[in-house]
């Protein structure tokens, strides 16, 4: 996103931000106050990519959501502009002196930046909240450390809502999110099995992201703002792939008296009750007949509960 702050201060809030969650929206909030106080523009700096994925890619943890989602989110939080770092390898290898004065080039009327109590930049995350503020107090703008939001006694975090989302904890999850959690992701081609089967569904790519446990749920998806009842599997379609491979799950959704065509379409779902185990069936005949048994109980569950079946 292109940025103009027209001359104007800018206090700005920095992060992974992955999830937005209720902590990181602590953050954003001490910028838009900061901003409000200065009639200036707030501003989110983010990143497009986990630094654990450039710095330790067989530790990096799968994210709550993918870039797309996060800026949107953002947005929503109230600030006025997201901006996108790239995080590369040469990034990441930047001083805390040379990253907080790329910052301030990028930014020349930088007045407030405001992060989490535990941040870390630069190479080797050698800088901390102290070094922040001293380089801030050279560049001329104030840092703002926010201490770590808590729920239940424990710290918010990105990777307890992970933990949630793996465990099919869906209301644990939104409320540390402080929003009902969805999973998103972009609608890619399949296989076409499920149209074969009478049951046609969207294949969600969701590389890379926190996966509830397989199984089949009660869904609700949100496209284009606008909600439709369906049904959902995440798995590994052991019926139709065979077992010996074990890929990676995927996640498969049928949208009731749906015809629409949603190929490149971005779609967020929200989880209900899940059904049933994901298992093997004895033949395609087999599957159809419990695919019919999943689809006709979803309907029943919809229509009891009509305003929503996710936390």
């Amino acid at each position: 996103m292109n940025f103009d702050a027209q001359g104007k201060p800018v206090s700005a809030a920095i992060g992974v931000f992955d999830g937005v969650h209720l902590g990181h929206q602590s953050v954003l909030v001490s910028a838009q106050e900061a901003a409000a106080a200065r009639n200036g523009f707030s501003l989110a700096m983010t990143f497009d990519v986990h630094p654990a994925s450039v710095l330790a890619p067989a530790h990096a943890p799968p994210l709550i959501y993918p870039l797309d989602e996060k800026r949107r989110v953002l947005s929503l939080n109230g600030m006025d502009a997201v901006h996108v770092f790239s995080f590369t390898r040469e990034f990441s290898q930047l001083t805390p002196e040379e990253f907080v004065t790329r910052l301030c080039d990028s930014f020349p009327t930088l007045c407030s930046l405001s992060v989490g109590g535990d941040f870390n930049f630069g190479r080797g995350r050698s800088g901390n909240v102290r070094v922040l503020a001293e380089l801030g107090r050279k560049h001329h703008f104030e840092v703002k450390a926010v201490p770590a939001c808590f729920a239940d006694g424990k710290i918010v975090s990105s990777t307890r809502i992970r933990h949630e989302i793996q465990s099919g904890n869906f209301h644990e999850a939104s409320k540390l999110l402080g929003r009902r959690y969805e999973l998103c992701g972009e609608v890619v081609e399949g296989k076409k099995m499920g149209r074969t089967l009478g049951f046609p569904t969207a294949n969600l790519k969701t590389d890379g992201l926190a996966l509830p446990p397989n199984g089949v749920y009660v869904a609700r998806v949100v496209e284009d703002e606008k909600v439709y009842p369906a049904v959902l599997n995440v798995g590994v379609r052991p019926t139709v792939d065979g077992e010996a491979s074990k890929p990676s799950p995927v996640v498969e959704v049928h949208i009731f008296d749906f015809d629409k065509n949603l190929y490149g379409r971005r779609l967020r779902v929200r989880f209900g009750p899940k059904l049933r185990e994901e298992r093997k069936f004895e033949s395609l005949d087999a599957l159809r007949a419990q695919i019919t048994r999943d689809a006709n109980e979803a309907r029943t569950i919809h229509r009891l509960l009509p305003h929503g079946v996710s936390a």
